[in-house]
């Protein structure tokens, strides 16, 4: 019995061990994507503040993209008109995305061979977004185009931005489109059920530091990448400490000031907050 005994409690520490060990994969992989995103639309951000600024002919202007393929830098380039365009901007930033101190030259060229697959991943998105009853639009806001390359995985995120004169950073209404080596459509779903606009600022006088918004299983158990790329590139301006997500089995803590991930079981999050309430 003693031996049966011991047997089942190995088990049970192995499969609580492997579980914890998938957790820990699944979250440095969900972070690593969400720091990427966020790096491509940076890059994206100040590189069109930087183009508009210096390049002044704005009808031989095709459209853009932003990629990472180096740790510290990012590029983005902005591509003439035509069906063979060439590339008519090129700004590249270090992890400051500085303006100032930025690489950048206004000189006509080719596209690289990476360039290339960028370029065919964005034209082949707008496409599909423009057939696909999938993609839903909302009032002041544009769904903004992000292709990641990574050695024969492509895929492309799509994220909502709002364009509207109140402060609102948005959640939801997000998508990902994944590709095979050639450039095929594979699939496309969309990564949260709901489109989730949170108005910033301060209100009477109070000033909020947290965020928070809740899983359904559509959305998965943890922080999306795209809500961690979403929360990083508003941190500064919601003046957010830390972000929540909530779903059935964990809760996701975002340090917005050290840019960490912490996880934790939603049975463990309730026992806390009860703990809480009780000694109030």
């Amino acid at each position: 019995m003693k031996y049966i005994q011991l047997s089942i409690f190995l088990l049970a520490l192995n499969l609580s061990v492997s579980g914890q060990n998938k957790l820990e994969k699944l979250k440095a992989q969900t972070v690593e994507e969400g720091k990427k995103l966020y790096a491509s639309e940076m890059a994206s951000w100040y590189g069109t503040d930087l183009f508009v600024d210096k390049y002044k002919d704005r009808d031989k202007i095709g459209g853009y993209f932003s990629y990472v393929d180096n740790p510290k830098k990012s590029t983005c380039v902005f591509y003439g008109k035509g069906e063979n365009p060439k590339i008519i901007g090129t700004m590249v930033f270090d992890e400051t995305y500085n303006v100032n101190t930025a690489d950048y030259n206004l000189l006509e060229r080719e596209m690289t061979e990476l360039e290339k697959d960028y370029y065919s991943l964005r034209l082949k998105t707008q496409e599909y977004v423009r057939k696909d009853t999938i993609f839903k639009r909302y009032e002041n806001t544009t769904l903004n185009v992000v292709p990641l390359i990574d050695k024969d995985e492509r895929k492309v995120y799509l994220l909502t931005g709002y364009n509207g004169s109140k402060k609102i950073v948005v959640y939801g209404n997000d998508y990902l489109i994944t590709f095979d080596k050639n450039n095929n459509i594979k699939e496309a779903k969309k990564l949260h059920a709901s489109y989730l606009p949170f108005e910033y600022g301060d209100k009477d006088g109070n000033k909020t530091i947290v965020g928070m918004h809740s899983h359904v299983d559509l959305s998965g158990d943890l922080i999306s990448p795209t809500d961690i790329c979403t929360t990083m590139l508003y941190k500064k301006l919601t003046n957010w400490e830390t972000y929540y997500v909530i779903s059935k089995k964990y809760v996701s803590i975002w340090d917005c000031k050290n840019d960490n991930l912490v996880v934790m079981t939603r049975k463990a999050w309730d026992r806390m907050n009860k703990e809480i309430e009780k000694r109030k």
